[in-house]
């Protein structure tokens, strides 16, 4: 690591962007993204999403925003005595630490010992650091080496930006560690605590913990698409799809199929009837976005019920959570497709039309082609859809 990517990479935290943070930083934009990706590979974490035109500091990113911060400053600082202070060079941290061990032991030779360098690759590297500092940090004399005065109040500067380096690696280490014992499980969001998918959800966490309890089980969930790409870039080991196909690349198994109702406050109901045309037509509606794949099917539904004149009249309210598009049915006057048996599981259910045969939300499994990952997730199938207590079914067994 560097101290020229660690500057650049606040930038780009605090600019929010790659091309705003090469401007402040004088940098053209592919260095400035170059050195992103440098510090993402070193430290084993994403640190931004893209929205946009604008780059969104992940959590992770949040978490470090005070070390960068300061190690920023201490650039700074350290920058400061020489010719060109606001340029900030390419600088390893590794010949930081070793200018504090020349520092500390008061001469190359000792100091090549305690390093395990040479003594020519130590002078070089000593000297090069000095030329890119842009003053002088050691006095040679053959009684050894002393410091200059910046040499010595460079040496403060050097141990905390080395020690925050040490933090940042530190943890990324701990959650790497973590993460190679850890299985990532993905899953299409819950309807509500009551609903199959949180049923399940919660039944594979409780047993996988009583029967691998030094495998630490994580479960997250997102959007279909985002669930197939997290399974791509092996964020997640298996996940559980509101789709009844997936990618060829991955194996699978369709372990459910539920039917889709309208769903809605039973006053919309007795105003309009069955007419589901009008109903349609007269409330808004919420739906998810469409990475998901009940999204698909309610829009498959929408355009086999409307024309397309009366569905560019419609008002679609995306929203990437089932709790609150449920809020909004029962509280606000929204329409939304959702599906019948776990709508009709939450306290205060909505009135709820079937939607026909050719609706359902389909539940999936799918995981990466391997022995392993094929052996885990019929563990986690098993886990999921049986009730270890009653011995039943928990879920709805798709047609033969």
């Amino acid at each position: 690591m560097d101290i020229a990517t660690l500057a650049l990479v606040h930038a780009i935290l605090e600019e929010r962007g790659i091309r705003r943070a090469a401007k402040a930083s004088g940098r053209p934009p592919a260095s400035v993204s170059a050195a992103l990706k440098r510090f993402e590979a070193a430290i084993a974490v994403p640190l931004v999403r893209r929205e946009r035109a604008n780059l969104v500091p992940t959590l992770e990113a949040l978490s470090r925003m005070a070390d960068l911060a300061a190690a920023s400053e201490a650039i700074r600082l350290l920058l400061s005595p020489g010719k060109n202070p606001d340029a900030t060079p390419s600088i390893s941290l590794i010949a930081l630490e070793r200018f504090v061990t020349v520092a500390r032991s008061g001469s190359i030779r000792g100091a090549s010992k305690m390093s395990a360098t040479g003594q020519p690759q130590l002078t070089r590297q000593m000297n090069d650091l000095e030329r890119d500092l842009g003053y002088a940090l050691l006095i040679r004399s053959p009684s050894g080496i002393t410091c200059t005065a910046e040499g010595l109040a460079a040496i403060p500067i050097v141990e905390n930006l080395l020690e925050i380096w040490r933090r940042l690696s530190r943890a990324s280490g701990d959650r790497f560690r973590r993460a190679a014992a850890t299985w990532r499980f993905g899953s299409v969001m819950p309807l509500g605590p009551e609903s199959e998918i949180a049923r399940m959800l919660a039944a594979l966490t409780a047993q996988w913990h009583r029967a691998r309890p030094r495998q630490p089980l994580f479960v997250s969930s997102t959007t279909a698409d985002e669930l197939i790409a997290g399974l791509k870039n092996r964020r997640f080991d298996v996940v559980l799809l509101d789709l009844e196909t997936f990618p060829l690349e991955f194996e699978g198994r369709l372990i459910s199929r539920t039917p889709l109702a309208l769903a809605g406050h039973p006053s919309l109901f007795a105003k309009h009837g069955s007419d589901i045309g009008r109903l349609l037509q007269a409330n808004p509606i919420a739906v998810p976005s469409v990475k998901s794949g009940l999204r698909q099917q309610a829009t498959h539904f929408i355009e086999a019920t409307l024309s397309e004149h009366e569905r560019s009249r419609l008002t679609l309210t995306e929203v990437d959570s089932i709790p609150v598009i449920l809020n909004l049915v029962m509280d606000h006057g929204y329409l939304s497709v959702l599906p019948e048996s776990s709508a009709a599981r939450v306290r205060n259910p909505p009135a709820m039309l079937r939607l026909g045969h050719g609706y359902m939300q389909s539940l999936s499994l799918a995981w990466q082609k391997n022995a392993l990952s094929r052996q885990v997730a019929e563990a986690m199938l098993g886990m999921m859809t049986t009730d270890r207590t009653l011995g039943q079914p928990t879920i709805e067994s798709p047609p033969a």
